[in-house]
């Protein structure tokens, strides 16, 4: 899956989209979902080749390169791991009009309000209380920069341009309550995934635009989930298959002619530049949701081992914070994922 510029007679340039998730197996924390959206020139393009004096998609090499792969390659639970995924995050989000989150709390709200979760939601889970540290956390601020400075030089001398950046979080009451509406995970899901697409369409579906979603479960149909999500425009199938489905979204209302071309793939993240950075995205923001969870219940509670959050660990920590949380008679849904 080749990311590349118009070929349709024209100089105009294109912009290709990815959308990926973290976070949706565990038992405790937030869902993440990450976006990317980048103009490229003209011309057929492969980010990684283009980009491959400062990126690549080798974890081996992120002491001298930002590595853009699937976060589970990029990303490692120790500090080596932890500096390549939040290098690679904040260069790119850097990279965006307004500039890199100067902290976990800016990240949150760096969003269009309509792809903010509720601020009831994060007020009853108050451990994003502990979300404001201020960023990079792992990272030497000195070397960010420099990262920074390095990509948008490149970036620049190449063409291409970050036009959209961002992560969607989905704290676990919000996360509960699709799932008592939907009973379905993918649908849950679905329903981040289709107001990023609205947001994305209502932002660039006046040039050529490509968003490439990476699929997660069975579906592989979604023709009236598109319908459903844009119900003025026209929904073209081009093909749907388990592997990859292809859809034009096309609209003609008040002299403006709006297209998007969809494509929803299984392991996206591998063969597209923009899903893979979405990915990596996805996992920072998912990781410092998880600090700050940790750094507030080992604040209550001393000697309370830190969790990721993932179903056989999250049990043990529910078994172990079980003294304090009784203390804080937390809302039902807002802790523990229901699904």
């Amino acid at each position: 899956m080749t990311e590349r510029g118009a070929n349709d007679g024209t100089r105009r340039g294109h912009i290709v989209a990815g959308i990926d998730e973290a976070g949706l197996g565990p038992l405790l924390g937030p869902l993440t979902l990450g976006y990317a959206a980048m103009r490229l020139p003209p011309e057929k393009i492969n980010l990684w080749e283009a980009l491959e004096a400062v990126v690549s998609r080798d974890p081996k090499l992120g002491e001298d390169h930002i590595v853009v792969a699937d976060s589970k390659r990029v990303f490692a639970r120790n500090p080596r791991g932890e500096k390549r995924l939040e290098t690679t995050a904040l260069a790119f989000l850097g990279a965006r009009p307004g500039g890199a989150p100067s902290s976990g709390t800016e990240l949150l709200r760096s969003m269009p309000r309509s792809l903010r979760p509720r601020a009831q939601d994060i007020l009853e889970s108050p451990w994003y209380g502990e979300i404001g540290f201020a960023l990079p956390l792992w990272v030497d601020a000195g070397r960010m920069e420099l990262r920074r400075e390095l990509l948008r030089r490149e970036l620049k001398s190449c063409g291409i341009a970050v036009v959209a950046a961002g992560v969607r979080v989905v704290p676990a009451r919000e996360l509960n309550r699709s799932f008592a509406r939907t009973a379905n995970k993918s649908l849950s899901v679905w329903e981040i995934v289709a107001a990023i697409l609205r947001h994305l369409w209502d932002e660039f579906s006046l040039e050529p635009l490509h968003i490439i979603v990476d699929r997660q479960g069975g579906r592989f149909r979604y023709g009236r989930l598109l319908a459903s999500c844009f119900p003025k425009a026209r929904i073209v199938v081009g093909f749907e298959s388990p592997a990859q489905s292809e859809y034009q979204v096309r609209l003609e209302a008040q002299g403006e002619r709006r297209q998007m071309r969809l494509t929803f793939a299984e392991k996206a993240e591998d063969r597209a530049f923009t899903v893979a950075l979405a990915s990596c995205f996805a996992k920072y923001a998912r990781e410092l949701g998880m600090t700050a969870f940790n750094d507030f219940f080992t604040g209550l509670l001393a000697g309370l081992k830190p969790t990721a959050g993932y179903t056989t660990d999250g049990r043990r920590w529910l078994k172990d914070a079980e003294p304090c949380l009784r203390e804080l008679e937390l809302r039902p849904g807002c802790l523990q994922r229901e699904r």
